[in-house]
């Protein structure tokens, strides 16, 4: 009989390319999952994993192993749904995959709520790119997700995953205090030319909207500073290093030096939670939803916070 943990573990190396990720997900040392796809390799008289460089790769045996253990998982999902729904509580695990300004400024407080009403569930959340994570729900690996898009890159809606809506929040451009924009009621996109930029690596969606606005303005971005979190590039703003386009989530308050100016248009930036649809019934979903739906509501009244966004769902 082959051991599901261990089909676990090759499935999440499957869906993360390396023993170190499925670890992280996992919530294991890399040793242990390693020791696990040994046991596995023993078990099936199987090669499942080879060298290469410094990482691994899956054989076509482990491949066709790690897309059984899929279903055999999404089987399990079935039945351990079923069973929460007949207690009729949340309980068990629950995985949740969010971006980073939402692991900072929203979901602290979703933890604790859902730690302090329901002592049965066990949450655990981990930081993921939202593209990334729409595909880490669609593959099993993480209950349910917390992602974004922009009105401009809408996200991909795959199929056997349901989604809410959970509200929009403009982005605002940050200057530096003496920057000529300053104090200004509106920058338009048609002035966005000509300056110095702070901005996140490209393939992220806050970079691919700046190249794509400012090239449609017909200029080409001088993106001077590149970093991944947004109270990196406000502080490098705060510098007089640049000028960014940044969400109001999980940055807070200014620091001096740097001050928030709006667009216009104004950038919006969606915010959705995505579970799979055999899971939809699971209790631990539902109350999951609804206090991230509770606590965005809170967030919103923030200043620099969001603006209403279309009561629907995600584009498909």
């Amino acid at each position: 009989m082959l051991d599901l943990s261990r089909l676990r573990a090759l499935h999440a190396v499957a869906v993360h390319g390396s023993v170190a990720g499925a670890a992280a997900a996992l919530g294991y040392t890399p040793s242990a999952v390693s020791q696990q796809i040994a046991k596995l390799e023993r078990e099936t008289r199987t090669t499942l994993l080879e060298r290469r460089g410094r990482g691994v790769a899956l054989t076509e045996e482990a491949r066709h192993l790690a897309s059984c253990a899929q279903e055999l998982l999404a089987l399990v999902e079935r039945a351990e749904t079923g069973l929460e729904e007949r207690r009729g509580r949340p309980g068990g695990l629950l995985t949740v995959a969010a971006f980073s300004s939402a692991a900072r400024g929203l979901l602290p407080g979703v933890l604790a709520d859902l730690a302090r009403r329901h002592p049965e569930l066990d949450v655990r959340l981990s930081e993921v790119d939202p593209h990334l994570s729409v595909d880490l729900v669609v593959k099993g690996v993480t209950d349910l997700a917390v992602a974004h898009d922009w009105d401009s890159a809408p996200l991909p809606a795959p199929e056997g995953l349901e989604q809410v809506f959970l509200g929009s929040e403009r982005c605002d451009l940050i200057v530096p205090a003496d920057h000529p924009f300053a104090g200004r009621a509106v920058v338009r996109h048609d002035e966005l030319g000509g300056h110095r930029w702070v901005c996140q690596p490209p393939g992220r969606v806050c970079h691919d909207w700046l190249v794509r606005t400012v090239r449609a303005a017909g200029f080409e971005p001088d993106v001077v500073h590149v970093a991944e979190e947004n109270h990196t590039l406000v502080a490098l703003v705060a510098a007089g290093l640049g000028i960014a386009v940044v969400p109001h989530l999980g940055t807070g308050p200014l620091p001096p030096g740097a001050v928030a100016v709006p667009l216009e248009p104004a950038p919006l930036r969606r915010l959705y939670a995505l579970w799979r649809t055999g899971a939809a019934r699971r209790p631990a979903i539902q109350e999951a939803v609804r206090t991230l739906q509770e606590h965005w509501a809170r967030a919103r009244t923030g200043d620099r916070a969001s603006v209403p966004g279309p009561g629907a769902p995600a584009p498909q």
